[in-house]
């Protein structure tokens, strides 16, 4: 097939607007909360110990600058590979928008080995598969399910995501209910030393507590599926982030009320652990509850990076075929093959932490540029469509300083 003939196939192939608030917010949830806690809260709690709500609490502050450029620039251009565009309007540089759309599409691919890995901490407590062949079996499930139609995906995974937050929100009331002291624990998170070795280890979780919050920014990935783009992203993004800080946080203070910090880390299914400490009923309702949480937390990664990389090769940078989409789905079906293909090898190869902080620090890096990319836009005056959230030039310049001082104090501590 010819040049031409592809890009006239594209012409015809296009994404359809479908998602509204709700299905934004699902997706927003289901991409942000759940698989991050799930899994990494063992690791932040052996770092920080009683300090690592904290941990969260300094890694929600810092995503709220960069949220709030995002909330502006989805408005401004609302695309698939949105980063990319982003970087590509402030900087004027093709090059520029490869670089930081494959590495969204590497956030998404990383981050999606990474919670393939806690999927299979938590079915190991029910199976005696092989750790290997649980991986390949839930990468490639899920890599299937993310290529149905977007609604059909985001509907899948809007109920996983209730089934994940009510198993978090049962934690937190198994806790109140059985007369633990949350507020003296909450209390303790507060060092009362400036000890270079205690800011070291919160610093260090901060950048692994980081990674929980990932996901807002992917709403940006489907706003060519998104109904007014320029009101529903914004409101999608602010209400993905606050929801996630305040139940992370109070999870996190149940979790070390209820269980020593040996215990906790000491655990392949940490929140299992938790849940039958503080409701005295059986782990195996949360350990169904995180299975659901870390599959549905790969489905929504996948289908960020395949709209990422559709992005990319609809705008001529990568290969046509990754633009490919089906006509029967209308998804961009290559796109997600080879996403999926990535992550199953990825997750093969490297263990859970590193794929974590690498998603982090990539995370973190993609903040620094598009905040930057934000001011330039703003210094060339240029204008924005009717609707979009705006912001103060000096809020992207918090952004830059905020992701800088975590990602070098992150990687020094660690």
């Amino acid at each position: 097939m010819s040049q031409l003939q592809d890009d006239e196939k594209r012409k015809h192939a296009k994404l359809r607007r479908t998602l509204t608030l709700p299905y934004v917010v699902f997706y927003g949830l289901g991409v942000t909360v759940g698989a991050g806690i799930y899994v990494l809260i063992g690791e932040v709690i052996s770092r920080a110990g009683a300090h690592a709500p904290l941990s969260f609490l300094i890694a929600g502050f810092v995503m709220m600058f960069p949220a709030a450029a995002f909330a502006e620039l989805t408005g401004r251009l609302p695309y698939a590979a949105a980063e990319a565009h982003f970087v590509e309007a402030g900087f004027h540089s093709k090059k520029l928008f490869l670089i930081v759309g494959l590495a969204v599409a590497a956030v998404g691919i990383v981050s999606s080995a990474a919670i393939a890995h806690g999927a299979v901490g938590y079915l190991s407590q029910l199976t005696e598969i092989p750790t290997t062949s649980l991986l390949v079996a839930v990468i490639l499930t899920t890599g299937i399910v993310s290529g149905f139609g977007i609604r059909e995906s985001i509907a899948v995974a809007a109920l996983l995501t209730i089934i994940e937050v009510g198993g978090l929100m049962a934690i937190v009331g198994g806790a109140t209910l059985s007369g633990i002291d949350l507020s003296g624990q909450a209390l303790e998170m507060v060092p009362q030393s400036f000890s270079p070795t205690l800011w070291a280890g919160i610093a260090g979780s901060s950048l692994l507590a980081f990674f929980a919050f990932i996901g807002f920014e992917d709403i940006d990935s489907i706003a060519e599926e998104t109904v007014n783009p320029q009101k529903t992203l914004a409101r999608g993004i602010f209400i993905t982030l606050v929801l996630s800080l305040v139940i992370y946080v109070l999870v996190v203070v149940a979790a070390l009320a209820a269980v020593s910090v040996s215990e906790i880390s000491g655990t392949q299914a940490p929140l299992a652990l938790v849940f039958s400490k503080t409701t005295g009923f059986s782990p195996l309702t949360i350990t169904l509850i995180a299975i659901v949480a870390t599959v549905n937390g790969i489905i929504v990664q996948i289908i960020m990076a395949a709209r990422v990389l559709y992005g990319l090769a609809n705008r001529g940078t990568l290969p046509s075929v990754l633009a490919r989409v089906s006509k029967r789905t209308h998804t961009p079906v290559v796109a997600t093959g080879v996403a999926t293909a990535i992550v199953l090898a990825l997750a093969l190869t490297f263990p859970i932490t590193r794929l974590a902080e690498w998603t982090s620090v990539i995370t973190l890096s993609v903040f620094i540029v598009v905040c930057a990319a934000l001011v330039r836009i703003k210094k060339e005056g240029t204008p924005a469509p009717a609707g979009t959230f705006i912001i103060p030039i000096w809020v992207p310049y918090c952004g830059i300083v905020a992701c800088a001082g975590l990602l070098i104090a992150g990687t020094l501590a660690g």
